[in-house]
């Protein structure tokens, strides 16, 4: 097994929204904002080659949605999807399979493009199988008001529309083993219902690719938790538990929106449970 971080951009949110309840002058001190009170944030995606499969975790924004969408999340940088694919000597064709955490767009707009003559919308991903699970699916066809503006159907409808889904059954215990991707998936309901969180055995480490469980090392702390959650009480209760079995168990937590850090890892203190060290993603896995 190979894995490799894919940078499909960056863009920047609203730094009130991206920490609920927390004062600006605390959250700025790990998530400085500019004059717009925005923070900047990543769109890293995971590419995991092993055997025949070439898995792609997530595939950031795309870049179907019109101009006047893009500007409500300022994207900004030199970085995207088939650059950081060709790094690695791939090609889109070549991704055997897109595991999606959730259907937010910025981790699953990348999955949907225009034809060739902008007639309709095609998967981007021709050769691939998609990966969800039938709860959230359902949750995200049948959208509630809140996440209505983060499920938009030309990046879901024509998943499905295509053939090439895959729906993954959700388990009672709420942890899946040994899925058919070859990792464990742990399901978490606090952001929105059913997202997925990958867990790796990778080079004798355990790497979990954090979705927006926690979206950034500035999210360690129990109460800094996203005005997006859609339960904010039990994201609470969920971090709680993974941050505590992260620390215990030594995981390298890979960040898919935190603009500075790749990878952390935890430990105990007598607060609870903090940061302990960050990483480049080949500072650690070579």
């Amino acid at each position: 097994m190979k894995v490799y971080p894919i940078e499909t951009g960056n863009f920047k949110l609203d730094g009130g929204a991206m920490f609920g309840v927390v004062p600006k002058v605390i959250w700025q001190k790990t998530n400085p904002s500019d004059v717009n009170n925005l923070i900047d944030m990543s769109l890293r995606c995971m590419l995991i080659e092993n055997g025949n499969s070439l898995i792609l975790i997530d595939n950031g924004t795309g870049q179907k949605q019109p101009e006047k969408f893009f500007s409500y999340y300022f994207p900004f940088g030199d970085h995207d999807l088939d650059g950081s694919l060709k790094k690695y000597g791939f090609h889109r064709n070549d991704i055997t399979d897109v595991f999606l955490t959730h259907l937010h767009f910025d981790h699953c707009g990348g999955s949907i493009q225009w034809n060739k003559d902008r007639t309709g919308y095609e998967p981007a991903f021709k050769n691939a199988r998609f990966w969800s699970n039938q709860d959230h699916w359902h949750w995200a066809t049948h959208p509630n008001p809140r996440e209505k503006a983060s499920f938009l159907k030309e990046n879901i409808n024509p998943i499905e529309s295509s053939g090439q889904l895959n729906h993954m059954l959700i388990p009672d215990s709420g942890y899946l083993k040994n899925s058919p991707l070859g990792f464990d998936v742990l399901f978490v309901n606090g952001h929105t219902d059913k997202q997925m969180i990958p867990h790796i055995n990778y080079q004798d480490k355990m790497l979990v690719f954090m979705a927006d469980l926690l979206p950034t090392v500035g999210h360690i702390p129990l109460p800094y938790v996203m005005g997006y959650d859609t339960r904010p009480l039990i994201t609470m209760d969920e971090k709680a538990t993974f941050l505590n079995t992260a620390a215990d168990q030594g995981y390298y937590l890979f960040f898919e929106h935190d603009a500075q850090h790749e990878v952390c890892t935890l430990k105990h203190t007598e607060k609870g449970v903090r940061l302990d060290q960050t990483f480049r993603f080949d500072e650690i896995f070579k």
